[in-house]
């Protein structure tokens, strides 16, 4: 049997280290990049996506530009995705709805992203945040708001059927034992469009879009939907603070590739992608609101699929289907 030295074994050590690394600088793109954000300009996935834009610009040496391809609740922007050229080029800017709603909400569509992409790495996360309309609600908490819901019609409005707003309702009407109306709009500025304008009584949106209006009086928040409180409005509840034990939906955002780009371009991008994400883009995601996440790259495609599977649980418990 051949001996195999210590500093022999921590050189071969050193070059299956290396090998990562070596893929990833022998890749560079030779085209701008796009990244595909599947909604409408002007909401907090439009805004996320520039943000990143930049800085990975940057580290990739070409233009990385941002195209919104909205349409099927996200379905439209993520198929052309899968659809592209496998060269590393064409980023779908991913989302908790269309990887873990829509492989249930349109079950004949054969989109699901889980299964049809590889992540590139996670960007942040952010709390939908329950908001009623002052005129049209009275309560100014949660449990006086459920009260008011089971005396009363209500309407509440969601960024799409199907969407992380649309089921962050739903549960929250299950678990309150209330009943109301769902408007969908085709995007987050839509939506708040329509709650300026006292069309409907309540709606969930994300910190990044609902902050400015909170502030300014216009929305009346309730509760945000994850477990922490959002660090925009440290001084809203959460909902197990507010009365409803057991609520927990956040929403995160990542960028992904079709799964049959190769490897060393993936390195690549997840490279750059790291390094792009430093604190001058953690800072300026914070001041849109949405608040940093951190998972290795290596736990990065099984915490997403984790994370999709719950989605799609509460979804297929909803009984949620496109309209």
């Amino acid at each position: 049997m051949r001996l195999i030295l210590r500093r022999d074994a921590l050189a071969g050590l050193g070059t299956i280290l290396a090998a990562p690394a070596l893929r990833a600088q022998s890749w560079q793109p030779s085209r701008p990049l796009r990244i595909i954000v599947t909604y409408p300009p002007g909401g907090v996935n439009d805004i996320v996506a520039r943000i990143v834009a930049e800085p990975l610009s940057r580290e990739l040496g070409q233009p990385v530009v941002v195209e919104n391809r909205a349409g099927a609740g996200g379905n439209i922007g993520t198929q052309h995705v899968i659809q592209s050229d496998a060269d590393g080029t064409t980023i779908l800017l991913g989302t908790t709805a269309l990887f873990g709603v829509n492989p249930i909400v349109y079950r004949s569509s054969g989109v699901d992203a889980v299964r049809d992409t590889t992540s590139l790495g996670l960007l942040g996360q952010v709390a939908n945040i329950l908001s009623v309309i002052p005129g049209k609600v009275e309560a100014t908490d949660l449990r006086s708001f459920i009260a008011e819901a089971k005396r009363r019609p209500m309407v509440f409005g969601s960024v799409g059927n199907g969407s992380s707003s649309h089921l962050s309702a739903v549960v929250f009407m299950k678990m309150a034992g209330i009943e109301a109306t769902h408007v969908p709009y085709r995007g987050s500025s839509p939506l708040v469009a329509a709650m300026l304008a006292k069309d409907v009584d309540f709606g969930f949106d994300t910190s990044a879009t609902s902050t400015a209006h909170i502030r300014s009086g216009a929305f009346r928040p309730l509760a945000v939907t994850t477990t922490t409180r959002a660090s925009a409005l440290p001084e809203v509840p959460t909902m197990a603070e507010a009365g409803l034990p057991g609520y927990d939906l956040g929403i995160w955002f990542n960028l992904a590739v079709v799964k049959r780009t190769p490897p060393e371009a993936v390195a690549r991008l997840r490279d750059a992608l790291g390094k792009a994400m430093g604190p001058q883009t953690v800072e300026r995601l914070r001041t849109a609101y949405v608040d940093p996440i951190s998972v290795p790259v290596a736990e990065n495609d099984a915490w997403i699929a984790a994370s999709a599977a719950r989605w799609q649980g509460i979804a297929r418990d909803a009984n949620i289907a496109a309209d």
